[in-house]
Parts: C-alpha cells; sequence; structure tokens
C-alpha cells in the first residue's frame, strides 16, 4: 500500500490489486481486503474521480485485475474545532497517526460548558501552526479526570482501521492493599435513576476486566489493567464492586482525602499500523498527583 498528499493537500492511497483478489468487483476488495469502511467508500463514489483504475474513474461494481492500481482521493474534512494554543505531550507522531498522552482534568472533546479548555483545541492550534489539515478523531476515549495515552488518526483509512488492532494497558490507584492478580467478570449496566454512573448486574453487558497489583504502599495499591471489553467506567465500576475503589472516585466510594480525581491512567498503547503493518508500543509515565499519593502521602 502507498500513500501520497498531492498539493492540494488530498491525500491518496493506493492499492495494487493481488493474485487472490482477481476477478473480484471493486466494492468487495476495498471492503473486504482493504479495510474501507462503508461510509468512506460512500463518500468517495460521489467525490469527483475519488475511486481511480489505472487513472481511469473505477465504479464498485467493475471487476478488478490482479496488478491494477486502485487509488482513492480521499480529501480532508473540515477542521470546526476552535484552535487554542496549548502544552502538548506528544509520544508518537507521523503523517498518519498522533499519540499524546492527555493531562487529568482536560476534556477531551468540546461540550456545551467546555468549548475551548479541550485536548481537541489544543490540537487544532497544534495542527494549524504545522500546516496541516484534518478531523479530531479519538480512537480510544478517556474520562475528562482520566489521564494518559491517547491515539488520533489524522484521516478516515486509519481511522477506520486501528480500532481492529489498538490494546491498552491502564494503571490505577485502589484502596486498600490488593495481594494478588485477580480477574473481575461481572456484567455492568446504567444505574437507575442516573445517566452516567455504572453498576454490576446480572441484566448488563457482559464485562471482564483483569488486575495485577504492582505496589502496595501507602495505604493504596498501584495496579495494572488489562480489559477484554470497553464498557464505560468499567474498572471503576468494577474495582468498587470487589471492594477496592479508585483512590479520588467518589462516584464509585473512592476518597477524595489524597487526590481530587479518579486516580486512573492509560499507560500503555500498542497498535499495528495502518500502512506500514508494523507493531507500535508506546507508554507514557505516570502523572505527579498519582505517583504522590503512592510515595508521599
Amino acid at each position: 500500500m502507498n500513500v501520497e498528499y498531492n498539493s492540494n493537500r488530498e491525500k491518496t492511497i493506493e492499492f495494487v490489486v493481488p493474485l487472490e483478489c482477481d476477478k473480484i468487483d471493486a466494492k468487495t476488495f476495498l471492503r473486504k481486503h482493504c479495510g474501507i469502511s462503508a461510509r468512506t467508500l460512500s463518500k468517495l463514489k460521489r467525490t469527483t474521480l475519488g475511486i481511480t483504475r489505472n487513472n481511469e474513474l473505477l465504479k464498485t461494481t467493475d471487476i478488478l485485475n490482479t496488478g491494477d492500481i486502485v487509488i482513492l482521493a480521499m480529501p480532508d474534512d473540515i477542521n470546526e474545532i476552535t484552535p487554542i494554543k496549548g502544552e502538548l505531550d506528544i509520544l508518537f507522531e507521523d503523517e498518519y497517526i498522533l499519540v499524546v498522552n492527555k493531562p487529568p482534568l482536560m476534556p477531551v472533546h468540546p461540550t456545551k460548558i467546555h468549548q475551548q479548555d479541550t485536548l481537541a483545541n489544543i490540537v487544532s492550534f497544534y495542527m494549524q501552526e504545522k500546516g496541516e489539515y484534518y478531523t479530531f478523531r479519538a480512537i480510544n476515549r478517556l474520562d475528562r479526570d482520566t489521564s494518559g495515552c491517547l491515539l488520533l488518526a489524522k484521516d478516515r483509512f486509519c481511522a477506520n482501521a486501528l480500532p481492529k488492532t489498538v490494546t491498552k494497558v491502564y494503571t490505577a490507584l485502589c484502596e486498600g492493599e490488593i495481594k494478588s492478580d485477580g480477574t473481575v467478570n461481572r456484567p455492568i449496566k446504567v444505574m437507575e435513576g442516573r445517566s452516567i454512573q455504572r453498576v454490576v448486574a446480572d441484566d448488563g453487558a457482559p464485562s471482564i476486566t483483569h488486575y495485577h497489583p504492582v505496589v502496595y504502599k501507602n495505604g493504596h495499591t498501584l495496579t495494572r489493567f488489562r480489559l477484554e471489553t470497553g464498557r464505560t467506567h468499567q474498572i471503576r465500576c468494577h474495582m468498587s464492586s470487589i471492594g477496592y475503589p479508585l483512590a479520588g472516585d467518589d462516584m464509585y466510594g473512592g476518597s477524595l482525602e489524597f487526590i481530587k480525581r479518579q486516580a486512573l491512567h492509560c499507560q500503555e498503547i500498542a497498535f499495528v499500523h495502518p500502512i506500514s503493518n508494523k507493531l507500535i508500543k508506546i507508554e507514557c509515565k505516570l502523572p505527579d498527583d498519582i505517583c504522590s499519593v503512592i510515595n508521599n502521602n
């Protein structure tokens, strides 16, 4: 696969039809072999020369031959987020992907009450300064209070491909002493009468959390987590349900005495790069507020 940009900031993605895809239609090739989403394919069909073969217009019903060169012209989306200058801790960047260390207490996306103090605002300013133009696409979701690795895709193709390969490791401060590895396999659902808070319940969605205690100190266990499912508030809800709420997480029974936000950090993220197909692993250090609790209180 080749990816290039032309002078009009249009990204072109080039695929060469392999032997195993000989005599199949273009739609099947692009959707199943190349990983192009239905939404992106629909947009390309409405774009002038959005899909071409050997420099001629290609319809999705056309039959392909081995060795054909299929090129997708993917114009940049309009970035409508207000650029605001701010500090950006960049962990990894190339022309397709950006990974940053999100600080605690910063929303990722703008909301009604957070219009110009989000990570998206800062990234918008950063891309503008670099002369880049792409929609803010966060692949993994972090709560306002949660810190750590945040993966961003700079185009539609990467945004569609990345979620299929991403794995994450979280670190948190749990109250009490956790003495051994364990797994919480309990369904989670929205608590009745609440719009955000979750609760363990038999009729909830299947949820599995694996945890590993790293060190116990000052009444807290620094714990690492690997998730099999990605439910909202999964770590927070699960650990509270077994008697080890996260420090600072008053929604789920944690104390605010030593830290004023849930002590949760996305410490590692790994993914297969959609263009190079290389496995990339990134780690970021624990923030100062979590270190302070485990070391000094």
